[in-house]
């Protein structure tokens, strides 16, 4: 994946979150003639459909009942995937082929990159400990 798909996955899900966060704000503004308006939206998944009627976005709860979001192509296809688990939390990019791109982990005292390219050797890079202690 290069660094300019990287930033255009990062830039969508910014601009997902940005109008998830208009929409929650502009809902409690009053429009003449509309019906009443809740000022919570809650539900167990969310799912924003394209044109097309495709998935492209999912924000649900997963089995451990922490928050998930799923972002896909205007194809259906999962390309990121954002989860918090009780021990922490984790940010999935998949490449053209739906495989693990770059891979952002920490939970249980761990913190982690991985990066991955079909025909190249996966990187996992963490964090150093104190200078002089063991890796």
């Amino acid at each position: 994946m290069t660094t300019e798909r990287t930033t255009q996955a990062l830039l969508a899900t910014v601009a997902f979150l940005l109008g998830v966060h208009l929409v929650r704000s502009t809902a409690s503004v009053p429009i003449a003639g509309a019906q009443e308006v809740a000022p919570v939206l809650r539900a167990q998944a969310i799912e924003l459909v394209n044109a097309q009627g495709l998935t492209v976005a999912q924000l649900y709860t997963g089995d451990d009942g922490g928050g998930n979001l799923r972002l896909r192509s205007g194809e259906g296809v999962v390309r990121v995937k954002l989860g918090a688990t009780p021990d922490g939390s984790g940010l999935l990019l998949l490449d053209r082929d739906v495989e693990p791109a770059i891979v952002l982990g920490s939970n249980a005292g761990e913190t982690s990159v991985t990066l991955a390219q079909q025909g190249r050797k996966k990187r996992v890079i963490r964090p150093r400990g104190p200078l002089g202690a063991p890796r």
